[in-house]
């Protein structure tokens, strides 16, 4: 499979007309977070509802909707369908979140698509909406795209929340919602409760819902949801299962509705992850039943065996071995733990754990610290690139509790913090890149070059 999260043309290749209409794109931001649906579904009335010709899988959740979409689009691929993708946010390229099966958009089509909504934008605000934000304007550019490229099945993964993220405007042929935890909570709630209802919006009216939650103040809320909008509710633990395979790190049994593979072989680390195949075949199953198609054995193993999610529990480089994951959340950081305790007698074996680590400060901070800093050996702490950074260097002041002052560095470069890991390994030992999805981007981009994968 190409490398879709690999580096593109320096910007001096590109078309002028691109560039701008990627400035265009960014300067949307400062229009912020800004949660309902009136505007999108202005914006996609005016575009003629491309959303309504599209059969969609929405996944919404709070960690693993991510690779789950990864591991449903690398399957169904394999069973021979065109898959649209709408993922967010992008490690290196905006149109990684816009593609159909190994293809990312084009950049012809991102013009295109932005000077068919330009003027339609314009025309809302002169009627006097407020204008859409970014997340607003790709949603209705990927919506657009998949309708005019007609692929079998989009995969459409929930922004922010659910209840009144832009992506819910859509009626899916079946919804998801993958483990539901503490994050946003300034814009979704402060308990877990307020947190899983919003999350739980995404549920419609007759449409069947797959879920692996199993926290039961969250599953209770969920069958609520399902029950009210009369929704076939399935069930990862329940209705299907999964069972490790003794002595294997990556292999599975999935014991599903009909079918029963034994021996699955998956790419991606953690065995958080057989919980999200789950969650996938779940869907292949359904939408076998659905629409009376065939998703044979062999797409199944293949699928598995094949996809990539890069940035999450991602092996860069095994010499010098440096392991990349985006735990930006506590129940994101407590899989990290799990699978570095899980895998220190096998591709995690190391010496000592040297740990470069930036956290976004609207995080549970602490509780992340706790967490992870009890493992390593030294911590380099750094700065995300994003607004919400706030108070960064709280990170390693956390951490003094259980490393010595002298062994927890500051660099508040992203690049800068991994090369000081870097000079700082010895022979076996490991670096962990983790924490925001900003900083994993940034030094993913840099690694990428410095071990000349470009």
């Amino acid at each position: 499979m190409k490398d879709n999260y690999s580096l593109n043309k320096s910007d001096n290749q590109l078309d002028p007309v691109y560039l701008e209409t990627m400035a265009f794109i960014k300067n949307l931001t400062k229009f912020g977070i800004n949660l309902g649906l009136h505007r999108i579904r202005s914006l996609l009335q005016r575009l003629g509802n491309p959303h309504q010709r599209l059969r969609i899988i929405h996944i919404g959740g709070t960690n693993g909707k991510g690779s789950t979409t990864a591991i449903l689009q690398s399957v169904l691929q394999q069973a021979g369908y065109r898959v649209g993708m709408f993922i967010s946010p992008h490690l290196h390229d905006y149109r990684e979140r816009i593609r159909i099966n190994d293809e990312l958009i084009s950049r012809a089509d991102i013009v295109r698509g932005i000077s068919t909504m330009r003027p339609v934008l314009e025309e809302m605000v002169a009627d006097g909406m407020e204008h859409p934000t970014e997340f607003e304007v790709s949603t209705a550019l990927a919506l657009y795209y998949f309708a005019e490229k007609r692929p079998d099945f989009v995969l459409l993964e929930v922004g922010l929340g659910g209840e009144i993220d832009s992506t819910n405007v859509v009626t899916p042929v079946i919804s998801v919602l993958t483990s539901i935890s503490m994050d946003h909570m300034d814009y979704l709630g402060e308990t877990l409760e307020e947190i899983t209802r919003v999350k739980a919006g995404i549920i419609k009216e007759g449409v069947p819902v797959i879920t692996s939650v199993d926290k039961p103040e969250s599953l209770q809320i969920i069958k609520q949801f399902s029950t009210r909008k009369r929704s076939r509710l399935l069930q990862v633990g329940r209705d299907v299962r999964w069972e490790k395979v003794e002595g294997q790190i990556l292999a599975f049994h999935y014991l599903g509705l009909k079918h029963h593979y034994l021996g699955l072989e998956l790419s991606l680390y953690g065995e958080h992850q057989f919980i999200n195949a789950s969650v996938a075949l779940a869907v292949c199953e359904m939408l076998e039943e659905l629409f009376h198609i065939d998703i044979d054995e062999n797409a199944v193993r293949k699928g598995l065996e094949t996809v990539r999610w890069p940035g999450r529990l991602e092996m860069i480089s095994q010499n010098p071995k440096i392991l990349l994951d985006g735990a930006h959340n506590t129940d994101g950081m407590k899989t990290l733990v799990k699978a570095l305790r899980d895998y220190e007698g096998g591709p995690f074996q190391r010496n000592k754990l040297l740990l470069c680590i930036g956290i976004l400060q609207d995080k549970e901070v602490e509780k992340i610290v706790n967490l992870i800093a009890p493992l390593a050996n030294e911590i380099i702490v750094t700065k995300p690139d994003s607004p919400r950074a706030g108070d960064w260097k709280a990170v390693g002041r956390l951490a003094e509790k259980y490393l010595d002052p002298g062994k927890i560095h500051v660099v508040e470069d992203p690049v800068l913090a991994v090369e000081e890991g870097i000079r700082r390994m010895e022979t076996d030992d490991m670096l962990c890149v983790t924490g925001s999805l900003y900083m994993i981007s940034a030094v993913r981009k840099y690694l990428l070059q410095y071990f000349g994968s470009l």
